[in-house]
């Protein structure tokens, strides 16, 4: 059986990217002469790179780095994780470990901020989405795997890391130092409050137990409100994704019957894949909801907004999502750690595939940071050459990720984050008002009390 992961990105002090680990899956024989001849080709230049190279060399090294430029010439999200790695993913899933508070994923060559996780050094220290991170410790990461470099961001807490960060889609713009103190990143999901009578729920990340922690804050949400509750409002805004069962879990919260989403295989003559249904049973008790959206939410949040889009169980408000549909499987290595492969692609109910395009609202709202954040993903995206449909059959080598989203901080909170006395303070972006596109879901659901049931 194979579980899944939709976090979209490797990470380090990662809250919710971490599957649930697949059984070794044994390559069949290899059937044709190219292939063997190719083998041979390898064999020879690994024997000649021991042998002549003008220094020593580790076999370990050698294999390694190999397995790491395969893995890395098919996707962003295709990684091999060496024993201590594997297991420090294992660990991910307690929900407290050692870190900067980050998701990351690789830009030619640069390790690039997805989104800072909430309350973290990271977001206090001023991080943003679309961040490159140039150096560590004045280290630079070019020519580094990006395991590598989320091995030397992680570390015992109450150690500093210094990292240099260039932002902005201006490769002449000057790069600037932050110092980082780790910390223990505790895993908390799941926030809640009243708005008015309407209950509002921040979903930062899918992990394990972001379902049970959702329903929960929906009953003492219930207990707050009363017969007043109108209404719930789902804040979905640069959520990165996590854990694929969660994503379902959370949709069918919601949904009565129907499907919730599919993968499959985009290789020719691949099996049909998976098909998950939503069971009998809203936590919600029909009432209208919204849901809100950005460019900083990916992967298993876009799972959940499409599969609420479709069934016209929500509606969407906010600005178009980051675009990434593929699904990543853990498969234990035995002695030798693990990897993280791509296997298969994610469908809406209606059969929509997002990658590279996302989830469009029902209602358009921008607010100050959303127009920041997706000035710097479009100029990202040009810059890497990131399509903005998707093509007709999946190239067999993707595209660069394309930057990722933008801005971090849960509704409510001031967006300027507060740096670490110690360090040198990344740029704080421009303090916003009040939260337009929560004021928007508000008014929309006021307006419309109930969304029609798809049947």
């Amino acid at each position: 059986m194979r579980n899944f992961l939709l976090g979209g990105v490797c990470a380090f002090a990662l809250m919710g990217s971490v599957a649930l680990f697949a059984a070794p899956n044994r390559v069949s024989a290899l059937q044709t002469s190219d292939t063997y001849k190719q083998l041979d080709l390898f064999g020879e230049i690994f024997e000649r790179v021991r042998n002549d190279y003008y220094k020593e060399t580790k076999d370990a090294d050698l294999m390694e780095n190999a397995i790491n430029g395969m893995l890395s010439a098919l996707d962003p999200y295709s990684v091999y994780m060496p024993p201590r790695s594997f297991q420090e993913a294992r660990v991910q899933t307690r929900g407290e470990f050692g870190g900067l508070g980050l998701e990351v994923t690789q830009e030619n060559g640069l390790v690039k901020v997805v989104s800072p996780i909430d309350d973290t050094p990271a977001q206090r220290a001023g991080l943003l989405p679309g961040d490159l991170i140039t150096h560590l410790d004045g280290d630079a990461v070019l020519g580094k795997t990006l395991q590598e470099s989320i091995e030397k961001m992680r570390g015992a807490p109450n150690t500093d890391l210094t990292l240099t960060i260039r932002r902005g889609s201006d490769p002449a713009a000057k790069p600037f130092d932050v110092k980082i103190t780790r910390a223990v990143i505790k895993t908390r999901v799941v926030r809640s409050r009243r708005e008015g009578d309407f209950a509002y729920l921040r979903i930062s990340s899918f992990n394990e137990h972001t379902e049970q922690d959702m329903v929960a804050a929906i009953q003492k949400l219930k207990a707050e409100i009363g017969p007043q509750l109108a209404g719930y409002i789902i804040d979905l805004r640069d959520n990165p994704g996590g854990l694929l069962d969660q994503a379902i879990k959370v949709s069918d919260s919601f949904l009565n019957q129907g499907e919730i989403v599919s993968t499959r295989s985009l290789r020719p003559n691949a099996d049909e894949g998976q098909r998950f249904n939503a069971r009998p049973g809203d936590v919600a008790d029909g009432k209208p909801m919204a849901v809100l959206i950005n460019g900083g939410s990916a992967s298993a949040s876009e799972i959940v907004a499409g599969a609420l889009q479709d069934h016209r169980r929500a509606v969407l408000v906010g600005n178009t999502t980051f675009g990434k549909g593929l699904v990543q499987t853990m498969i234990p290595l035995g002695e030798f750690g693990g990897m993280k492969l791509t296997t298969a692609g994610y469908f809406t109910p209606s059969g929509r595939s997002i990658d590279k395009t996302g989830v469009t609202p029902d209602v358009e709202v921008w607010s100050d940071r959303d127009r920041q954040i997706a000035a710097a993903l479009k100029a990202r995206r040009e810059m890497t050459g990131h399509r903005d449909t998707e093509e007709e059959e999946a190239p067999k080598t993707p595209a660069a990720t394309p930057t990722p989203p933008a801005g971090t901080n849960p509704a409510g909170t001031n967006p300027a984050a507060t740096p670490d006395n110690n360090s040198s303070a990344a740029p704080k972006p421009a303090a916003e008002g009040p939260d337009v596109v929560l004021q928007a879901a508000m008014d929309v659901l006021r307006a419309q009390p109930k969304p029609t049931a798809k049947k």
